[in-house]
């Protein structure tokens, strides 16, 4: 396999076994600096020269080089078992992401970069869902803002047709369960992900039928982060509502739920992911990135997919843009 390959499954395994997320970012990182070096063999000390490729990940990065499977790697795998490799071969067909953010509003980069990282990655298609416009915290879209950025991804598609970048919108789910943007847009869009983010300690009752309101709406695509749960830091607890009869909603109206790879989120949490498994619902296995290098964190969201024994047909993610363009809105076929 090519260095790059070999550093991000040696990210995913340590990943599955639970390691430190620094020492997972530094071969996530490695492989992104593999770009910058020459094809073909080279030694572990040429590759220490470029920046964010340290000893450990170079001599990864000269034995893979070399035709040879790295050490590192080989042990690794040894000692993972039937569902670690389904795991990657989950994260090695996702096609792409359905959550992810630019400058327009909380994210940190421009369109076109948060778009060449994905394409860099290996995704076919990516969403961009910037913030609907009463998240002002986040510099949210008025319905204007909203209409410059679907000119600006046409313009940017029309420059590369190998990769698409799709049109989307992170959309608020407001008290009473509507959608925090004007209907006429939300029906342009590709993909709309619908999230609360306001009055998250509600109690179960009216968090409950807000959000079946939302997830039962036809253009409601993806449940995002539905605990809205904080796992780092001072952290925030999950909210409280009735996930059976939300996920049966969701299961009913073919909205998928986001298995979101956030460190600080992994939402939802196991005991949720159970149900919703069991309610038979699709999943969209998002990085909810708001920059480039966080887009790599799909393969943990995959790794949970595997560990709960989804297969590629409930993953939307893996999907073909085709058949997720025609499941996001089937009217339009």
């Amino acid at each position: 396999m090519d260095p790059a390959t070999a550093l991000r499954r040696i990210a995913f395994l340590l990943e599955w076994n639970d390691a430190s997320p620094y020492r997972v970012r530094a071969f996530h990182t490695a492989a992104d600096a593999v770009r910058a070096l020459p094809p073909g063999p080279v030694d572990a000390a040429r590759a220490r020269r470029v920046p964010g490729i340290g000893p450990v990940t170079a001599e990864v990065i000269a034995q893979a080089a070399a035709g040879v499977t790295p050490t590192y790697l080989a042990r690794l795998e040894s000692a993972a078992g039937p569902a670690a490799r389904a795991g990657w071969e989950l994260a090695a067909a996702a096609a792409g992401d359905c959550h992810l953010h630019s400058d327009w509003s909380d994210g940190g980069h421009p369109i076109e970069e948060m778009a060449e990282a994905a394409r860099a990655l290996g995704h076919r298609w990516a969403v961009l869902t910037d913030h609907s416009p009463r998240l002002t915290i986040a510099h949210g879209l008025s319905p204007e803002r909203l209409r410059r950025q679907l000119d600006a991804v046409a313009a940017l598609n029309a420059e590369d047709g190998s990769f698409r970048l799709l049109t989307g919108i992170e959309c608020d789910i407001l008290e009473d369960g509507s959608l925090d943007q004007e209907p006429e847009l939300l029906g342009r869009l590709d993909v709309v992900v619908a999230s609360v983010h306001s009055k998250l300690r509600s109690d179960p009752e009216p968090m409950t039928a807000r959000m079946l309101t939302a997830v039962s709406n036809p253009r409601t695509n993806v449940l995002g982060h539905c605990t809205g749960r904080i796992v780092t830091g001072r952290g925030r607890p999950p909210s409280r509502f009735d996930a059976e009869a939300v996920f049966a909603a969701c299961a009913a109206a073919g909205t998928a739920v986001e298995i979101n790879c956030r460190p600080e989120r992994r939402d939802p949490p196991d005991d949720l992911l159970r149900l919703a498994v069991d309610a038979g619902c699709l999943f969209a296995v998002d990085t909810d990135a708001h920059a480039p290098e966080q887009l790599h964190w799909l393969t943990s969201g995959y790794a949970r997919a595997a560990r709960f024994g989804l297969g590629a047909e409930r993953l939307v993610t893996t999907w073909p843009r085709e058949r997720l363009l025609a499941w996001a809105n089937p009217a339009a076929g």
